[in-house]
């Protein structure tokens, strides 16, 4: 005869070994994350020891791109990218002024290109603070560019 009730859990030791995995894998899960965090911690506070070795940093110059009018225009330029990509903003709202920094050897441009609606937009490009180019685009899909060379890097000064 069968009897009414719940059966009950079967206390063996096999029984008990299923939830042994369960702890394992929280203490290996712990084992990793402080070893993570440690290594993250490790990075941070020995990040800029003078005992690293020096960086090779390429010399820029300062670019100052500014485009004038109203509306909107695509803008390609470039900036600090060492391999010459250069940087998109799609319809950016006019009057636009961006100041970066230009690798010595990647010469400093911007290209405006107006949109179907048309316009006029004006572009102004100056190196270290000085006016080098200025264009204008006018029209549907009107397009400018200003472009410029970069002069050698800016070093001590020689007396």
């Amino acid at each position: 005869m069968e009897s009414a009730g719940t059966p009950e859990k079967d206390p063996s030791p096999a029984a008990a070994a299923g939830r042994r995995p369960d702890r394992a894998g929280l203490l290996v899960a712990g084992g990793v994350l402080a070893a993570c965090t440690g290594l993250v911690l490790y990075g941070v506070l020995d990040g800029d020891e003078d005992s690293s070795p020096a960086r090779h940093r390429t010399p820029t110059a300062s670019v100052t791109y500014e485009v004038t009018g109203t509306g909107t225009a695509d803008l390609t330029f470039q900036a600090r990218s060492e391999s010459g990509t250069a940087t998109v903003v799609r319809g950016a709202r006019l009057p636009w002024r961006r100041a970066v920094e230009v690798p010595v050897g990647r010469d400093p441009l911007i290209s405006i290109v107006l949109g179907e609606d048309g316009g006029t937009a004006h572009c102004a490009l100056a190196v270290r603070g000085h006016h080098v180019q200025s264009a204008t685009a006018s029209g549907n899909f009107g397009r400018a560019t200003c472009s410029g060379s970069l002069p050698a890097p800016e070093g001590p000064k020689q007396g």
